[in-house]
């Protein structure tokens, strides 16, 4: 067709614009938020934004630390040890964790175990909407020696997994972005 391929009276049909459907409007509820800490500098961002989390949507925060299973070989095999002995210091530290927030009120929890099954588990057991965690980031033979629980985690959950991997750039006091040289080119300009 001669005229660059457009027929002669062709009109495209008009674009009609339809309200947003309900289940298009409804947000996520947030009631219970799930919050794993290994007590790391990442853990410890990640518990910051579970807390503001838990404050904006008025929901519950639970913060819970898994505690491998210590393993004690013996020549007839290997027998798990009772946690006991750190059990009180561990609850020391993680009841450590206080939110800025004087209306948020978590609740703590220590368990022993796999460390994805037991967030896994809790998560089911009480009922979480969201759960919030961090992660180290660990890429190449580091990941595939000890694996990732914050991928595991986001591979079996049935809810929502927000994970933090770096702090936010004020909190680590990296330098804020410059403006391009077009940018300040316009900025400066009369």
């Amino acid at each position: 067709m001669a005229g660059g391929g457009k027929r002669p009276g062709f009109f495209p049909p008009p674009v009609t614009h339809h309200p947003p459907r309900e289940e298009e409007m409804t947000m996520l509820p947030i009631r219970t938020i799930l919050h794993p800490t290994d007590f790391s500098d990442r853990s410890q961002h990640a518990f910051r934004l579970a807390c503001s989390l838990a404050r904006d949507y008025g929901a519950e925060l639970a913060v819970l630390h898994v505690v491998p299973t210590p393993l004690a070989v013996y020549m007839e095999g290997v027998v798990a040890e009772p946690m006991t002995d750190f059990q009180e210091e561990l609850q020391a530290q993680l009841c450590a964790l206080k939110p800025e927030f004087p209306e948020v009120k978590p609740e703590y929890r220590t368990v022993e175990g796999d460390a994805i099954h037991e967030i896994l588990r809790f998560a089911a057991e009480h009922p979480c909407d969201l759960i919030v965690m961090g992660t180290h980031g660990r890429t190449g033979l580091g990941r595939f020696l000890m694996g990732s629980v914050a991928e595991g985690v986001v591979r079996k959950a049935a809810c929502p997994v927000l994970t933090v991997k770096t702090p936010f750039p004020v909190e680590c006091g990296c330098p804020a972005r410059e403006p391009a040289k077009k940018e300040r080119d316009q900025l400066v300009a009369p």
